[in-house]
């Protein structure tokens, strides 16, 4: 298998341009589409919710079974697995241009033909998703080596929620699916044409590869999840209450929103040179510490702040996003060496990302369990302006993110630092 650190940046961009596509349709599945069906076909937000929430639970219930047909098809040929990825492609576009063009748009015709697709759509994009990150995980190399592998990835991922972010409002929704549907050709053409596992990376047959539940019988993937999934739930808590202090708590004007999530995501992108550095000289687990005490900082400076302090919001999205840049890489890296050094690679490692996207769609729905009821048993509501109500805002938002990451911080030293497991 290359363990060479040398990685091109025409390898890095092939590789990690799928990145980008498979970002792009996630932030209209979870914002825009609820909005649109709400408004333009009159489904009822219970209805919706209820919807939404059926079929994300499926999905997340089929990756680590994915990633089982993933492996399977890896020791076949990584060509089976290109063919396998275009066909998920075809079926991802498919769907999601036909979720905001529907055939039937009234009645329960429109409710079925919707959860269809969103199953249909979501399974696609899990398939490519597993796919790729696998891929790179067989590439290869040392820490830095996966690293960079990782930040080209979620570098062109940040890319695709901007574009996404921005296309439907100053384009409409008919050219939102057109982009959507050149990135994916264009990031699976990429994908074709980028670097391939050494052939002794995948040996074996099919039938060889190793079980579905082989990543829990290790016990250093089982810490690195418990991480994953404390830091992840730190994380995903602010996601969904952001706009909830925007608008609340510093009283801002609807205008500036897209200040806010602009600078947040684009710093996260332009910090992933610095991990990189930090990750040379520091190594994997110490840079993603000091991406959590990073975080930490960020948000007790965010607790202070009130009405009118909408400017100074912009600092707060600009430091988080750069810590959310190490977020984006480290996990991913760590995960990659430890399938490596466990001796999966080229076995079983479908299986590991089949459950760490399980873990990562999870973590969305832990945060909405755990922030949201927290707030109404507190007293806040959409629009409340009571100091109580706002005070139980800023905790959620800015204080117990604060002490999921002081812990998952805690575990992460414990488990990869102080052991010297750390790659």
């Amino acid at each position: 298998m290359t363990t060479s650190t040398t990685l091109s940046v025409a390898q890095a961009w092939r590789y990690g341009l799928m990145g980008l596509p498979l970002a792009f349709v996630a932030l209209p599945l979870y914002v825009l589409l609820p909005n649109h069906y709400a408004r333009e076909f009159g489904v009822p937000l219970a209805t919706l919710g209820a919807l939404l929430l059926a079929t994300r639970l499926a999905d997340a219930l089929i990756d680590p079974l994915l990633g089982r047909v993933s492996d399977r098809l890896y020791r076949r040929s990584p060509a089976t697995l290109l063919a396998w990825a275009a066909v998920a492609c075809g079926l991802m576009g498919a769907g999601f241009a036909l979720l905001f063009f529907p055939p039937l748009r009234s009645g329960d015709g429109l409710l079925v033909v919707s959860a269809v697709l969103l199953m249909l759509t979501y399974a696609s994009f899990s398939a490519v998703t597993l796919s790729h990150q696998a891929w790179g995980a067989l590439l290869g190399g040392d820490s830095v080596r996966q690293s960079r592998l990782v930040a080209w990835r979620e570098g062109l991922g940040l890319v695709g929620v901007l574009l996404a972010s921005v296309a439907p409002v100053l384009w409409g929704l008919d050219v939102m699916v057109g982009l959507f549907w050149a990135a994916l050709l264009l990031g699976w053409l990429a994908w074709r044409a980028a670097p391939r596992p050494a052939a002794d990376a995948i040996t074996g047959t099919a039938a060889e590869a190793g079980h579905l539940w082989q990543p829990w019988q290790r016990a250093p993937f089982r810490r690195l999840l418990a991480v994953f999934m404390l830091n992840g739930i730190a994380s995903a808590v602010p996601a969904t209450l952001v706009l909830f202090f925007v608008q609340d708590r510093l009283q801002a004007s609807a205008s500036m929103e897209p200040f806010f999530l602009g600078s947040y995501f684009l710093s996260a992108a332009l910090s992933m040179p610095l991990w990189l550095a930090a990750v040379r000289r520091f190594g994997l687990a110490r840079s993603w510490l000091g991406g959590m005490g990073l975080a930490v900082a960020v948000f007790v400076w965010a607790s202070t702040l009130g009405s009118g302090d909408a400017w100074l919001f912009i600092g707060i999205c600009v430091l988080s996003g750069a810590a959310l840049g190490a977020d984006l890489v480290m996990p991913g890296a760590m995960l990659a060496g430890l399938i490596a050094r466990a001796g999966d690679l080229g076995r079983t490692q479908g299986a590991y990302y089949g459950w760490w996207n399980f873990a990562t769609k999870l973590n969305l729905a832990l945060a909405a369990g755990l922030a949201l009821p927290l707030l109404g048993f507190y007293g806040y509501a959409p629009g409340a302006r009571e100091p109580q109500a706002l005070q139980a805002l800023t905790v959620a938002y800015c204080l117990l993110p604060c002490v999921l990451k002081l812990a998952a911080g805690a575990l992460l030293y414990s488990s990869f630092i102080h052991r010297k497991g750390s790659s």
